[in-house]
């Protein structure tokens, strides 16, 4: 019987992506990789991550979490727990971690969730992120349904929920608005390469 060959054999840098279903999460990695994400025909249906692998960097796109129309609480749960356990089992690989959100509607989903005295996850995840030690990049998604004259202020409260204090751009080297519908990546992208860079990993600008 021929032997399972494990995808990740080799890998020495993992750039992972995480987000809530529909915040552009897979549009993002096409537009700075290249590549096409295999998507599921419903969100919430795909429980495990998907890799795009590149000599020893693989780009990780993890399942999409969060309340999602026609799933059920459980699998819900479920799509969660896999995503932390994947995250716990591969922190010490995990080069860099991008929580992708839709700054559009994120604090109001925050909201939400504080009046039923929770913690949304996606603010679950970037707790554990810094709490593994992952070098964490937020990137704010679909600044192009924010009002400009509002951008700053709804950036700032984000970051403030996730404890970082504002104005946000003191935390330029942390936090990348884009806009993947239009292909306004660069904040992000170069977020990235500046991490590449650090870690002496220039050859690895090609995939980027």
């Amino acid at each position: 019987m021929a032997k399972k060959v494990n995808e990740l054999e080799g890998v020495n840098y993992e750039v992972l992506f995480a987000g809530r279903s529909n915040v552009g999460k897979s549009s993002i990695i096409r537009g700075i990789t290249g590549k096409n994400v295999k998507v599921g025909k419903r969100p919430g249906v795909t429980l495990k991550p998907t890799h795009i692998r590149n000599s020893d960097l693989v780009v990780t796109d993890l399942p999409g979490f969060g309340f999602m129309s026609g799933v059920k609480d459980r699998k819900q749960d479920i799509v969660k727990d896999q995503i932390v356990r994947y995250i716990e089992q591969n922190a010490d690989r995990i080069s860099i971690a991008v929580l992708v959100i839709d700054g559009a509607v994120f604090l109001d989903v925050v909201k939400r969730w504080e009046e039923r005295n929770e913690i949304p996850i996606d603010i679950e995840l970037f707790e554990l992120f810094r709490e593994l030690g992952v070098d964490t990049i937020l990137a704010v998604n679909k600044t192009d349904k924010i009002k400009d004259s509002e951008l700053n202020e709804t950036l700032d409260g984000i970051c403030d929920k996730l404890g970082m204090l504002p104005p946000w751009k003191q935390w330029l080297d942390s936090v990348a608005p884009v806009c993947a519908k239009k292909g306004d990546l660069k904040s992000l992208k170069a977020l990235i390469r500046q991490r590449l860079h650090a870690a002496k990993r220039d050859d690895l600008f090609r995939y980027f």
